[in-house]
């Protein structure tokens, strides 16, 4: 890489740790399988951020689980047109909720309600919710299933608990280590923070005060956001994402998780959705990866399949980085 280019990617991610008031901020550029550049701003315990530094990073976990539930579709241990009763107790759930299928709810587009019912699910223990009923929000099921895209992490709750359903009962965590994070080297990826990693911040709007945000695990919404990953292992990820590991799904089946699956399908579409990834438009080029947001924690990742090039952006405050446009950049 030129050092003008590296200076450039430097600037950028300096510029958005500043603008965006984070205490740190990782980027880090992958090109052709391999993460060719990463750089850091802020500072976490007094140093310098860098791509083995731990961040939260909310609902690219969405992602993750889709892998795993491609995974089982591959095997022929079900199928996207399933609905959900046909693997999940679901009683007690509102009835409608057992008839959206694993499309639906990979696509957001089962109508169920976007948060779980009670506290703020992001920042209380998951042991206020036991049961798997217990995600379903206010309302379940505000729109029918199948007529538009509505995000749901409930949604993804349900799916990562059919993935346990399907695998014995191994907890979803330890499914996606065995099958995903291990063949493709991820060892800094779980799902609750090992060191070094950032604390999350909650920075005031108006002053220069910080206030530490908890990191909770959330229980049976963790499908939703808990995971924990670096600059490094995302790239290693992304890398996946555009090119296929048959160790852990074909360059096909990835494919066709970023086909549209729901959003506006006209030759102009500026964004939509697949099979738990985001598709965008960035500077004419499309991108799919996701984005992702927890207390303390905004993260993105973004890759565009053309120029086989993805972009990572994680930030350790609530609101403020706009990770998404740095890692489009």
């Amino acid at each position: 890489m030129l050092p003008t280019t590296r200076r450039a990617l430097l600037h950028r991610v300096a510029v958005a740790q500043a603008e965006g008031r984070s205490p740190s901020l990782v980027g880090a550029v992958v090109r052709e399988g391999k993460t060719v550049w990463s750089g850091g701003w802020g500072a976490v315990d007094g140093w310098a951020p860098d791509a083995d530094t731990q961040y939260r990073i909310g609902s690219i976990t969405k992602t993750f689980i889709a892998v795993l539930v491609m995974r089982l579709c591959d095997e022929g241990l079900l199928d996207l047109g399933d609905p959900l009763r046909a693997h999940l107790d679901l009683a007690g759930a509102p009835p409608e909720a057992g008839d959206a299928t694993v499309t639906q709810l990979l696509a957001h587009t089962a109508g169920l309600s976007a948060e779980a019912r009670g506290p703020w699910w992001e920042r209380t223990d998951g042991a206020l919710r036991p049961e798997l009923t217990d995600v379903f929000g206010e309302g379940a099921q505000p729109h029918p299933a199948g007529r538009r895209h509505h995000y749901s992490n409930p949604g993804f709750a349900l799916l990562g608990a059919l993935v346990e359903r399907l695998r014995g009962g191994t907890p979803w965590h330890e499914v996606l280590r065995r099958e995903v994070l291990e063949p493709l080297g991820m060892a800094r990826t779980s799902p609750l923070p090992e060191a070094p990693h950032a604390q999350g911040w909650a920075v005031h709007p108006w002053a220069d005060v910080l206030q530490p945000e908890p990191a909770v695990d959330t229980g049976l919404m963790g499908p939703a956001g808990q995971l924990w990953s670096t600059a490094g292992d995302l790239g290693r990820f992304a890398a996946f994402l555009l090119r296929g590991d048959e160790r852990v799904l074909s360059a096909d089946t990835l494919a066709r998780m970023r086909e549209p699956a729901s959003g506006p399908r006209d030759e102009n579409w500026q964004g939509g959705y697949g099979l738990g990834v985001q598709l965008t438009r960035s500077h004419g080029r499309l991108l799919f990866g996701h984005t992702g947001s927890m207390p303390g924690f905004v993260s993105a990742l973004w890759a565009n399949e053309a120029e086989d090039v993805a972009g990572i952006a994680l930030a350790n405050a609530t609101a403020g980085p706009l990770t998404g446009a740095v890692a489009a950049d």
